[in-house]
């Protein structure tokens, strides 16, 4: 800049908000474009941005006064019109945040006011009665709006007020990560350090599940979604040899080096106890303590195929401590968290498998809690695949999410025969999911080819993903230091001030699909039970594209069966709103989830189970069969059901519903009025989608109404 230049510069005094003059300052306008380009993915150059501030300076020259803030502001946006049109409507939008923020602080303080007088059923894991997860709840209606005004377009907002994508945990997604397989083995091993405190590894059992209890309950309220503890019962074994071993010399000490024998007795019966005391620990810490983010943390434990005597004591101890629930004597119920996913291997579990006692003792608690849920190792598609050809295992996140695999050399594809595919440690940066028959029904309505009204969405979805993606591969691993920095992740032995980048990589993000069965409907008025061949076309163009992204953006992007929980009523509004009141499409209070079948077909669990297979890979980012176990606690039928799913590959969950009697403790499945007492303040547990839920507490209850509409139609489901 010349010598002339600077001197004019210095005479340009800007008029503040408070009347006072301020000097013209470049890097506070080099600041404000480059922030405004971030947001929208642009890369200014060093020589753009000085051009901007060069046009900004002449613009203000040609005032006949000093300026005022708004006017450089104009002046701004008007310079970088001329070189980045995106990174102006950019700024300009930010600007207009001052004026919008009364209207966004008007909505969030309408909302806090149903939230503290009314509740909020939104999510079923959240107890909106409670003074700590309303103020959760307040402040993540805050952060959705914030989102929406700084992170999205308003093309992309308006797509989601109108119905036609959905982009979950608006609230989170913004801070953090979502589902994840988290590394407990890696965290525990050689110690750690957890809020300024070290914490040694454990010693004994005992202390290893109450250690793992804290670890859980820290970084589950650094995330969204599920917290998966992949085979726990490896991770675990290694501290029960250790409470083993130091019984056995303990009797030895007291009684004499020759009895052994009773040593050995006496040490596995205290390590026996310390088990179901440890996990008796957990249920209860899962189940009563809200993590940060107002909700149970919800976690899954999944176990099973470790041959090891202590790693087969524990999955049978936790089976069996579940199957009896908790509470006092007589009106004992179980929980929900952790949900319990047995992993199963047709040649440890079948008959005459070596493990078969085990899965036995799942059957039996299944029939009467519901969990486990059982993922087949051993039947046919890609989970099992893995498990047979690297003998990795790909355990679910929460309750239906999966990893696509990430080589450890390779990355997305293996680098040589010998690469090896990695799951434990890795998560899902987010879902965002389409609504179906929208998307056919504004085709229609503008006469446009279907496909290219799908694909403006799919654009849209992965324009947000990419967004997200390069949004957080800039936080810090001290925002989530046991999962960045102590282990937690895949790779995540960051330094706390590092960006997360490099853990990022191998992370997964999801184009959800709801409402499967109600395109079918809309596309030729018969569902997938009736027909299905559209449904299925539209699956795997969505594959084909999403295929197509993954090699462009080197992401790892998935497709996911989307649980709608909240989101099935809510599509129902938003449908109806659009394109009104549609037989077999918008007339009922809730769409069906993912590619399932309508929860009201008069259809068997087997004509079930073979219906949904055809969709089973094609959503392999996110998906689980289930059916409705009405069989009155009959052991072989549910144990038919369950071997015949893990032979079709299936991640199976065991659908009852079971009913407590508050009053006198009788159990039941599906009763509303105890038999026992007439009294109707019961306790009933259902399956929301993938995971279970209090559909009945004390007269009410925790879902929304669309939801409890969908249980109560239920036949097939």
């Amino acid at each position: 800049m010349s010598k002339n230049s600077s001197k004019k510069e210095k005479d340009i005094m800007i008029v503040k908000r408070n009347g006072n003059l301020e000097k013209f300052d470049p890097e506070r306008v080099k600041k404000a474009i480059t922030a405004s380009a971030e947001r929208v993915m642009v890369d200014l150059t060093d020589e753009a941005i000085e051009d901007v501030v060069e046009r900004v300076r002449k613009l203000l020259l040609t005032q006949t006064s000093n300026p005022t803030v708004e006017q450089v502001h104009s002046c701004c946006e008007a310079a970088l019109e001329q070189v980045n049109p995106l990174a102006a409507k950019s700024y300009r939008e930010y600007r207009d945040y001052k004026k919008d923020i009364v209207h966004i602080l008007d909505k969030v303080y309408k909302k806090a006011q149903v939230i503290t007088y009314i509740g909020d059923k939104e999510c079923a894991n959240m107890d909106s009665a409670l003074v700590t997860t309303q103020r959760c709840l307040i402040y993540n209606s805050l952060n959705k709006e914030l989102y929406k005004k700084f992170f999205l377009t308003p093309a992309e907002i308006e797509a989601c007020k109108d119905g036609y994508i959905y982009i979950h945990d608006m609230s989170a997604r913004r801070d953090t990560m979502n589902c994840c397989l988290f590394d407990m083995a890696n965290v525990l091993k050689d110690g750690f350090e957890m809020s300024n405190i070290w914490y040694t590894e454990p010693k004994t059992l005992g202390t290893a599940f109450n250690v793992m209890g804290d670890v859980i309950n820290n970084t589950t309220a650094m995330q969204y979604g599920g917290f998966t503890v992949p085979e726990v019962d490896s991770v675990l074994k290694k501290y029960a040899k250790m409470s083993y071993d130091k019984y056995f010399e303990e009797y030895l000490d007291i009684k004499g080096k020759k009895y052994t024998d009773e040593a050995k007795e006496y040490a596995l019966k205290k390590v026996q106890r310390e088990c179901e005391q440890g996990y008796q620990g957990i249920e209860y810490k899962l189940n009563t303590v809200s993590s940060s983010r107002g909700d149970y943390p919800f976690v899954t434990f999944t176990f099973g195929v470790d041959k090891d005597p202590f790693a087969v004591m524990i999955s049978q101890t936790i089976l069996n401590v579940h199957k009896e629930g908790q509470g006092k004597k007589g009106f004992k119920r179980p929980t929900l968290f952790p949900k319990l996913v047995f992993l199963y291997d047709k040649k440890l579990h079948g008959e005459g498998g070596e493990l078969r006692d085990s899965f036995l003792c799942a059957i039996e608690c299944s029939k009467k809690t519901m969990y486990p849920d059982y993922l087949s190792l051993t039947g046919e598609g890609y989970v099992p695949e893995m498990y047979k050809k690297y003998g990795r295992i790909v355990s679910p996140m929460g309750c239906r999410a999966f990893l696509s695999p990430w080589y450890e050399r390779g990355g997305m594809e293996p680098a040589d025969k010998d690469d090896k595919p990695v799951f434990v440690g890795r998560f899902n940066i987010g879902a965002i999911s389409l609504h179906l028959p929208m998307i056919l029904a504004k085709a229609r309505e503008e006469q446009k080819d279907f496909y290219e009204v799908l694909d403006y969405y799919l654009e849209m979805i992965r324009k947000i993903h990419i967004r997200t993606y390069r949004y957080l591969a800039k936080r810090k691993a001290s925002t989530n230091p046991l999962s960045y920095c102590q282990g937690g992740f895949y790779g995540g032995h960051l330094k706390p001030e590092e960006a997360i980048e490099p853990v990022l990589k191998s992370s997964t993000a999801s184009f959800g699909i709801t409402a499967l069965n109600e395109l079918q409907v809309l596309y030729n008025g018969k569902s997938i039970v009736e027909d299905g061949a559209f449904a299925l076309e539209v699956l795997k163009y969505i594959n084909d594209k999403t295929a197509e992204f993954k090699k462009e953006d080197h992401i790892l992007y998935a497709i996911y069966g989307t649980p709608a929980e909240n989101l099935c009523g809510l599509q129902i509004q938003q449908f109806r709103k659009k394109y009104g009141v549609v037989e077999g499409v918008s007339s009922r209070e809730y769409v069906s989830n993912s590619f399932h079948c309508g929860v009201w077909e008069d259809i068997t669990g087997i004509e079930k189970q073979d219906l949904e297979e055809r969709f089973w890979e094609l959503c392999k980012g996110g998906r689980i069969q289930y059916v409705r176990y009405n069989l009155n606690y009959n052991t072989k039928a549910l144990l038919t059901y369950v071997e015949r799913a893990m032979e079709k590959g299936f991640y199976e969950g065991v659908n009852l519903s079971l009913a407590y009697c508050n009053h006198c403790g009788h159990e039941e499945l599906d009763m509303d009025v105890c038999p026992k007492c007439g009294s109707s303040d019961l306790t009933k547990i259902d399956r929301m989608n993938g995971y279970l839920s209090y559909s009945r507490v004390h007269g009410d209850t925790m879902l929304s109404n669309a939801k409890m509409v969908e249980i109560s139609e239920r036949k097939s489901m």
